[in-house]
């Protein structure tokens, strides 16, 4: 079983559409989207794609933030709650928090935003074990596939547990332009998509959409070692 591994569209949709034209160029059995779906410059758009897809989509926090229609970081949750109609939203309220599957090579694979109960703890690629192991202490897989960072990693644990996180379709922290996701099965590929992002940073500010960090973002994309700092500075306040 081979399996492309998205997270974070945060939707963007020339990111998804650069991404999906490599994935139809290949032969995948299944997609798995992490969470953080359609916060983003293109709501509609970016849900009716991984619909059409038949993938299999976990919620996020920032799937949540549209549902509830939260105020502060963010690409204007309001904005797009407004844009999604009321069978959409129902849909996006019943994306469960994990997803299941076996995968070749890999074993038995948990998908999830952030962790299995909730979608909110930060625990980046230089959190200690210790600390990592405690929050999945309850998990019996053999690798969690993980979004909510931005940013691509592999690591094990000592307790024999490989997360993964396929990095950021949307909106990503990796210093350089692109679309990041991986290929699950047999092992792991973390993989980066060039598209314009010029011409997509463009295309959102001709919407009108109040995504003006996503577009920074996009254009100058964030140093991975100091937003990992900065994730760590957070989740150790």
């Amino acid at each position: 079983m081979r399996v492309a591994a998205l997270s974070d569209i945060h939707g963007n949709l020339p990111a998804l559409e650069a991404v999906l034209a490599e994935i139809e160029g290949e032969d995948f059995d299944a997609i798995v989207v992490a969470g953080d779906t359609v916060a983003g410059p293109w709501p509609v758009e970016v849900f009716d794609a991984v619909v059409r897809l038949d993938a299999v989509i976990v919620g996020g926090n920032a799937d949540r933030a549209v549902l509830e229609r939260e105020e502060g970081f963010g690409p204007g949750h309001a904005w797009c709650a407004d844009r999604l109609d009321a069978a959409r939203l129902e849909s996006i309220a019943a994306w469960p928090l994990t997803h299941e599957l076996d995968i070749d090579g890999l074993g038995h694979v948990l998908v999830c935003h952030s962790t299995p109960e909730s979608d909110m703890p930060i625990y980046t690629r230089i959190t200690p074990d210790t600390e990592v192991v405690d929050l999945f202490a309850e998990v019996a897989a053999d690798v969690v596939v993980c979004g909510h960072t931005h940013m691509q990693y592999d690591r094990l644990l000592s307790t024999g547990l490989r997360i993964v996180n396929p990095g950021s379709i949307g909106m990503p922290y990796e210093g350089a332009p692109g679309a990041y996701w991986a290929v699950l099965g047999p092992d792991v590929e973390m993989r980066r998509t060039e598209y314009d992002t010029a011409a997509a940073a463009e295309a959102i500010g001709a919407l009108g959409a109040p995504a003006e960090q996503q577009v920074e973002m996009l254009l100058e994309p964030p140093d991975p070692v100091e937003t990992t700092e900065y994730f760590e500075s957070l989740r150790g306040s």
